[in-house]
């Protein structure tokens, strides 16, 4: 009888909502939101939906970024983070502080190189879930075999 309760109030429903997992990622922004690789926000939000639900969402955009291009951001719903020059050292700061985070089980990197290799090794030495979503089969090698998940994006235009 309870069972029947729980399923008609939607127990259920917040039972599964409680386990999954926070996630937090890192987008790598000069390497990743390019014209010519057409991936949106929308398509990175989507390949990380199964693993959790998006807590910190930041893309890392070097100086030379346009104002338009840190608005669609913002409306896709993430923090930008605008660096001088190159901004890898940046985003691994973040992410490394992330894995310190006990709120976060899930650390996520989108980017096309293998710069934040130590930062997932370091992710998974604390017991974080690690997802790279790449742009193609090609990207950083690196990344692929040390992270937990792999998801490659494809391109949307």
């Amino acid at each position: 009888m309870l069972e029947g309760l729980r399923q008609r109030v939607g127990g259920k429903e917040k039972e599964k909502k409680k386990a999954a997992k926070n996630i937090a990622v890192f987008v790598d922004g000069p390497n990743i939101l390019r014209k010519e690789l057409g991936i949106d926000l929308k398509d990175v939000k989507a390949a990380l939906a199964p693993f959790g639900q998006i807590k910190i969402g930041k893309v890392f955009l070097n100086q030379f970024a346009s104002e338009k291009l840190v608005e669609a951001v913002v409306n896709q719903g993430f923090e930008s983070i605008i660096t001088v020059g190159d901004i890898d050292v940046a985003m691994a700061v973040e992410a490394v502080e992330a894995i310190f985070n006990p709120n976060i089980g899930v650390i996520a990197f989108v980017s096309r190189d293998a710069d934040f290799w130590p930062a997932i090794v370091k992710a998974k030495r604390y017991g974080k879930d690690t997802v790279v979503c790449l742009a193609d089969e090609a990207s950083a090698a690196s990344l692929k075999n040390t992270s937990d998940f792999v998801v490659i994006l494809k391109k949307t235009k």
